[in-house]
C-alpha cells in the first residue's frame, strides 16, 4: 500500500496544534524548559521541536473470517545526529500521528540522557491487539513491516516492542525482513527472544531500571530501602519487574494495581507471588487483604509512588493528593505538565521516565551490540553492565541538580539537551 513520509518544517500547517496533556506538547514543553538552563543555540531548539519523518502506511489484512480490514500504521523518526532511531512500535486503539511524534522526541531524550549512540523513533498501529487471533496479529504485523520495510534496519532505525506487541511480535518483524533482504537480519529488531538473538535480561530490563534508580533516589534522601514503603501502579512488565526487586532488596510493597483495580495491604504484599498482567490478566485483585481503586493508589501515604501504567495519570486534579514523597515515573509520561508544577511546589522529588525506565532501551544497545559482535552476554553480564550504565546516568543527572538547584526532570533534560546540542553543533546543518 501506500506511504505517506514527509520531512516536517518548522511552518508546517498539518500537525496537530499542541493540546493539554498531549505527548507532543508536553514534549516540546520539556524542551523549552531544559533549552533555558542551558547556552543552546535557539536554532538547535526549534529543530528539536519537529521530527526529522513521518512515515504513514495502511496495512490490509485479512481477518480469519476471510474479511479484510485496513488498518493505519505510523512510524517516526524524530532525530538521528547521535545515531540510528530507537524506539518502540505499539499496537494499540489511541496510536496516532501525534502521539507518536511526542514519544519518539522522547526517545530522543532517553537515548542521550543515557548516552546510547541513538536517535529517537517510535511507531505503532491503530488496532486493539485484544481483537486479533495470533494469526490475524502475525499477518498484521508481517504486512506493517513490508510497508515500512525501507525506512527500518540495522544501521537506520531499530525497533523493539511497546505496548501491544512482545519478543514474538519482533520475531515476525525480523523474519518478514530478511526474507526479503535474503539474509538473516537480526539486528533489524531488539527486543526478541534470545533464541532469534535476543538478549537476556531485555523484558525484564525497564523494570529493573525503575528499581534501580529508586534505591538510588532513596539513598539519595538519606532512606534506607529496606525502611521504604512502596505503591505500584501498573503491574506490567515493568511495574512487576520493578516491585518483585525492590521487594527483593528489602523494601515493602504496600499496593500493586492493573487495570481492573489495586491489591493494598499496609503489612506489605509478596510481589513475587501475585502474576503480572502479561501472566494472568487482572489477577491482581485477588492478592491483598484489601482491593482499592487505582486512583486510590495513587494517594496512598507511601514512601515512594511508582505509576507504571500508562501516561497522564498524575494530573492537575490529583497531583495535590498524593502523599508520596517520591515519586518515580515507571511509564512514559505519567506526570502532565500542571502536575508536575504542583509536585515540585510541594517538594514531592520527580525522577523523570526518561531516566527512571531507560533501562529497556540500554538492554536493547547491548543486544544490537551482541548481533554487531556475533557474541552474546550472559545474563549476569546484562545485568552488571545495565548497573554500571543507570549509576552513571542517575550520577550525571545528580550533579546538574545539585549544581543547578533544578528538579530532576530538569536535570535529566539538560544533560540529554547538552549532548545533542553538542552532537547538533558539530555536525552542522546542511545548507
Amino acid at each position: 500500500m501506500s506511504s505517506n513520509s514527509s520531512p516536517p518544517t518548522a511552518d508546517r500547517t498539518d500537525l496537530p496544534d499542541d493540546t493539554p496533556n498531549s505527548a507532543l506538547a508536553t514534549a516540546r514543553q520539556q524542551l523549552e524548559r531544559a533549552a533555558a538552563h542551558i547556552d543552546i543555540n535557539p536554532a538547535i531548539v526549534e529543530r528539536l521541536r519537529h521530527p526529522d519523518s513521518v512515515h504513514e502506511v495502511t496495512i490490509p489484512v485479512e481477518r480469519d473470517d476471510g474479511t479484510v480490514e485496513v488498518f493505519t500504521g505510523y512510524r517516526v523518526h524524530h532525530d538521528n545526529v547521535r545515531g540510528p532511531g530507537k524506539g518502540g512500535l505499539r499496537y494499540h486503539p489511541d496510536v496516532s500521528r501525534e502521539e507518536s511524534i511526542g514519544l519518539a522526541i522522547w526517545m530522543t531524550w532517553k537515548c542521550a540522557v543515557m548516552d546510547l549512540p541513538f536517535g529517537g523513533a517510535k511507531g505503532g498501529v491503530v488496532v486493539d491487539p485484544k481483537s486479533l487471533s495470533e494469526g490475524e496479529k502475525e499477518r498484521l504485523t508481517r504486512r506493517f513491516t513490508h510497508e515500512i520495510r525501507d525506512v527500518i534496519g540495522p544501521k537506520t532505525d531499530i525497533p523493539a516492542p511497546d505496548m501491544g506487541t512482545d519478543a514474538q511480535t519482533m520475531s515476525w518483524i525480523m523474519d518478514a525482513y530478511s526474507m526479503v533482504e535474503g539474509e538473516t537480519v537480526p539486528g533489524v529488531v531488539t527486543g526478541k527472544p534470545p533464541v532469534n538473538g535476543g538478549s537476556y535480561g531485555r523484558e525484564e530490563a525497564p523494570g529493573r531500571s525503575v528499581a534501580i534508580i529508586t534505591r538510588e533516589a532513596c539513598d539519595y534522601y538519606d532512606r534506607s530501602i529496606s525502611d521504604v514503603t512502596v505503591a505500584v501502579q501498573g503491574f506490567g512488565s515493568v511495574g512487576a519487574n520493578a516491585a518483585r526487586l525492590l521487594d527483593e532488596w528489602g523494601a515493602t510493597v504496600v499496593a500493586v494495581s492493573d487495570v481492573g483495580g489495586a491489591a493494598y495491604d499496609s503489612a506489605g504484599i509478596d510481589p513475587s507471588s501475585i502474576p503480572s498482567h502479561a501472566e494472568e490478566p487482572e489477577a491482581v485483585t485477588e492478592a491483598g487483604e484489601t482491593t482499592i481503586s487505582n486512583e486510590e493508589l495513587l494517594a496512598l501515604d507511601v514512601d515512594v509512588l511508582i505509576p507504571a501504567a500508562i501516561g497522564n495519570v498524575i494530573t492537575a486534579d490529583n497531583a495535590a493528593d498524593v502523599r508520596a514523597d517520591i515519586v518515580v515515573e515507571g511509564a512514559n509520561g505519567p506526570t502532565t505538565t500542571p502536575a508536575d508544577a504542583i509536585l515540585s511546589e510541594r517538594d514531592v522529588a520527580v525522577i523523570p521516565d526518561i531516566l527512571a525506565n531507560a533501562g529497556g532501551v540500554t538492554v536493547s544497545y547491548f543486544e544490537w551490540l551482541q548481533h554487531i559482535n556475533r557474541r552474546s552476554w550472559s545474563l549476569e553480564r546484562v545485568q552488571e553492565e545495565l548497573e554500571a550504565e543507570m549509576l552513571s546516568a542517575w550520577e550525571n543527572v545528580r550533579r546538574e541538580v545539585d549544581e543547578r538547584g533544578v528538579t530532576w526532570r530538569d536535570g535529566a533534560y539538560i544533560v540529554a539537551l547538552s549532548r545533542l546540542a553538542e552532537a547538533h553543533e558539530n555536525r552542522g546543518l546542511w545548507p
